[in-house]
């Protein structure tokens, strides 16, 4: 006699997994292909369990509000983060100088010793949905604009 499986007691441990997060259902919505631009994720609450379970650092209070990030900056930098959270697929090859591989091997120590997982490629993809979203929103104002001119005068 086979032995059956409980697979509903299986997939309501595997929901609470932080190998399988609970993902909410959306609604499929038609998108506008007219346009080539990349554009950021709408900033909706996400609900998905954290990557790093670290619950005493998820809300600081900033001692000088002086150095507040604007709204715009903010909603950069939670595109960024949503963007990160989802797992790369696609492959990619950059060729980095010695200098740029050292000071990203240089930040992922930095982090590992503060307990802070992080690797070269998770910083490298911050970096670079930062320049994208910082782009759509400053366009020839933004930091890649201006490096871009700077390059090619």
């Amino acid at each position: 006699m086979k032995k059956k499986i409980n697979t509903q007691a299986i997939v309501n441990e595997l929901q609470g997994s932080v190998f399988f997060p609970k993902r909410q259902q959306e609604p499929l919505k038609q998108e506008d292909t007219s346009s080539p631009t990349l554009q950021p994720p709408p900033l909706t609450r996400d609900t998905t369990t954290p990557r790093y379970h670290d619950t005493k650092h998820d809300t600081m209070i900033s001692s000088n509000h002086d150095t507040m990030a604007s709204v715009e900056e903010t909603d950069i930098l939670e595109g960024v983060r949503k963007a990160v959270r989802q797992f790369g697929k696609e492959p990619a090859t950059q060729r980095l100088t010695l200098e740029e591989k050292q000071a990203l091997a240089d930040i992922e120590y930095s982090y590992k010793r503060q307990g802070i997982r992080t690797s070269g490629n998770e910083i490298i993809r911050i970096a670079a949905n930062y320049i994208v979203r910082e782009y759509q929103q400053n366009g020839a104002n933004s930091i890649l604009a201006q490096v871009l001119k700077k390059l090619n005068s």
